[in-house]
């Protein structure tokens, strides 16, 4: 399909554009959008693509904003129907300078639409990354903001060869305090940390640190992942519970590690074939909806307020940030978070971790706080 898309994108570079009626085009948009798996939808695309790939230049941001609610498949149709258009336009000089800047402006577009655009606008506009991006710093487009916060970061490097450390500083902690991407806030973290200003790291992320701890129950043959031991049903926090080998009873915890570990191992034991639940409570200012992000070297389900928003049944898939990305809404108030953790019967070295990350953050990844905190 990429070769059959860049064989069109070349002829289509050559031909002269046309300005298709409002009608025909949102048509041909249509029919772009409607591509699914398996082929599906490919044949009338095929003609559709032609259609859009041959449009006018000032019918971009049109075409750009049918990427807002496109899926991939139809996005990669409708992304190189731009860029032949885009090519073109260069070429004879007919870009909307002024429509791409509003479009990339606009952050009610899907941020891959808005850099799209950009990189259309760049074409013809060379002051355009100095005149936008340090603007975007608090922008939706992490791409967008990646690369603001590396101008930033970039400021602040050459403050620091110049031995002006305050204005280093302060550039430095303006660059982390936008960065989302964990290369970048690594980096940030380390410059700031050697000239004495450690950053709060798991603040800055939104880990939560407290929890109450309990465990271990039994999860021989991994049957205890499904299995609703009485934290599931009740959560007491003076209660004493059966666990696999003897009673067991909630105690507090505190992490302090910079991104939120709880090291169960540490905590209740270096066992094989168990399962441990940790709660916490979440206060939140007003009902909204979060993303839960959670990293686990174990099989994990999670519950919000009684009701369960997350299930991975998977053993020893990686330890990576935000390994697991969920879909949450918080209320007004107290939220009562509740996390099992299965731990299977595996020894070889790699498989002997067990604990978790867990994160409150928007879809940007910026941290959501307990309004305790």
């Amino acid at each position: 399909m990429k070769t059959f898309l860049a064989g069109l994108l070349i002829a289509i570079v050559a031909l002269p554009s046309i300005s298709t009626g409002a009608a025909d085009l949102q048509s041909s948009l249509d029919t772009l959008k409607a591509v699914g798996p398996k082929g599906s939808g490919n044949a009338a695309a095929q003609a559709a693509w032609r259609e859009v790939a041959a449009s006018d230049a000032k019918q971009l941001p049109e075409i750009l904003a049918a990427l807002d609610d496109a899926n991939p498949l139809a996005a990669n149709w409708i992304g190189t129907a731009v860029e032949a258009i885009a090519e073109r336009g260069k070429r004879s000089g007919t870009l909307p300078k002024a429509g791409l800047e509003r479009f990339v402006l606009d952050t009610n577009h899907a941020p891959p639409a808005r850099r799209l655009a950009f990189e259309c606008l760049s074409l013809v506009d060379s002051t355009a990354e100095k005149r936008l991006i340090p603007n975007m710093l608090d922008d939706p487009s992490l791409e967008m903001r990646r690369d603001a916060v590396a101008l930033v970061l970039k400021n602040a490097e050459s403050l620091a060869e110049a031995e002006k450390t305050a204005e280093a500083v302060a550039a430095y902690k303006k660059a982390f305090a936008a960065a989302r991407d964990e290369d970048q806030v690594k980096l940030l973290a380390e410059r700031l940390e050697k000239l004495g200003h450690k950053p709060d790291l798991a603040r800055h992320y939104g880990f939560i640190l407290d929890w109450k701890v309990i465990g271990p129950f039994d999860n021989t043959g991994e049957k205890g992942f499904a299995v609703a031991y009485p934290p599931e049903k009740k959560i007491d926090p003076a209660a004493e519970h059966q666990g696999k080998q003897g009673k067991v009873k909630w105690i507090d915890h505190q992490s302090t590690d910079d991104h939120g570990l709880v090291d169960l191992n540490k905590l209740l034991g270096k066992e094989k074939g168990v399962v441990a639940y940790a709660t916490s409570v979440f206060n939140c200012n007003k009902q909204r909806a979060v993303q839960i992000r959670m990293t686990s070297f174990n099989a994990a389900k999670l519950w919000i307020n009684g009701r369960q928003v997350a299930a991975h049944e998977v053993y020893h898939g990686g330890s990576q940030l935000d390994q697991y990305v969920d879909a949450a809404t918080l209320k007004a108030g107290e939220n009562v978070l509740l996390l099992k953790v299965c731990q299977n019967e595996q020894t070889q070295p790699w498989a002997e971790g067990w604990g978790f990350k867990l994160r409150i953050c928007d879809e940007t990844g910026t941290a959501i706080l307990d309004t305790n905190r």
